[in-house]
């Protein structure tokens, strides 16, 4: 049975699994490390990403997402494609490196957003990389440092994470070291890990409660929430979905998209498909941008290739052109 197609909604928190094929490392060297954290400080400032925790581990590494005007998807491939890149020529190896499919689970903010953060970033701990809480709040390669160092990694969203414990900086350190020390009991937390309705009810008692109870929800395994959370994810989908298709089926094209851009800046076709750097022209590509992403559902690099614009310049352009 082939798998679902991920759900890649922007502006939604996102918990984000990355392997090596067959498990393999895919950091041999703190070079490697701070190579990627590198590359993932510049793709989250240039798509307008809210990183709220994240984790290197030998084999993997997890994220936690909130997506801007890119969805997942887009922002992954940025990253695992550069990195993959620079690995395989760094140690002169060729073929994959990653999975082919990465693991991407929609979450539930208000509920998980916390528990993610405390997840996330107790991975090194139970991996034996760190042997405390101590140690892992200066371990470099993991964003639980960044809420007790202010500032060294600007582009991981502390501030709004640290604002769930407490009015004040040392009030909310505190309660958030109070937070992971519970976490470290609690081990491998498999309901964190993956979407389904044992997962987002916390385990199967839980779930054969609520059904003696005759609450039966919506569940997706590719959603972490509620039922009714659920529901609204997909048929917010199914929506985007319904409405590309209509589009498709109307017969528009990128050469459609040009004719409107023109009909409402009044610059020809030709100019936004030149290298021309006027004010009015500029604009003018930055809404073909946009529309060729928002209805037409083309890739940053796909539009790239039509403008003659690299993919940084295509982003740029589509957050201008909303």
């Amino acid at each position: 049975m082939p798998r679902k197609a991920r759900i890649d909604a922007p502006g939604a928190l996102h918990h984000v699994i990355v392997r090596g094929i067959e498990r393999r490392k895919i950091f041999l060297d703190d070079a490697d490390r701070d190579r990627f954290v590198e590359r993932l400080s510049v793709v989250i400032d240039e798509t307008q990403t809210a990183c709220f925790a994240w984790a290197l581990i030998p084999n993997h590494f997890h994220l936690l997402l909130r997506t801007g005007n890119e969805g997942v998807s887009r922002v992954m491939q940025r990253l695992l494609t550069g990195y993959a890149v620079t690995f395989n020529r760094r140690h002169r190896r060729q073929g994959h490196l990653f999975q082919n499919r990465y693991k991407s689970i929609l979450c539930q903010e208000d509920t998980y957003l916390l528990e993610l953060v405390r997840y996330i970033h107790l991975n090194p701990l139970r991996a034996g990389i760190v042997k405390s809480l101590s140690e892992l709040e200066k371990y470099p390669y993991c964003g639980y440092r960044s809420f007790f160092k202010t500032g060294e990694r600007p582009w991981q969203n502390t501030g709004y994470v640290l604002k769930q414990f407490g009015p004040t900086l040392s009030t909310s350190r505190r309660r958030l070291r109070e937070f992971m020390e519970k976490g470290i009991a609690q081990g491998r937390r498999d309901d964190l890990v993956g979407g389904g309705l044992i997962r987002s009810a916390g385990g199967w008692a839980a779930v054969q409660s609520l059904r003696k109870a005759g609450i039966f929800q919506k569940n997706d395994e590719r959603i972490l929430g509620d039922g009714g959370f659920v529901e609204r994810v997909l048929s917010r989908a199914n929506e985007d979905l319904d409405r590309r298709c209509r589009i498709r089926a109307q017969g528009l094209t990128f050469e459609s998209i040009l004719d409107r851009v023109k009909e409402l800046t009044s610059v020809d076709p030709e100019l936004i498909l030149s290298k021309d750097r006027r004010r009015k022209t500029v604009r003018a590509r930055s809404l073909a941008c946009c529309l060729a992403a928002e209805e037409l559902g083309l890739t940053q690099p796909e539009i790239g290739l039509k403008l003659v614009m690299t993919q940084a310049a295509v982003s740029i352009a589509i957050r201008r052109g909303k």
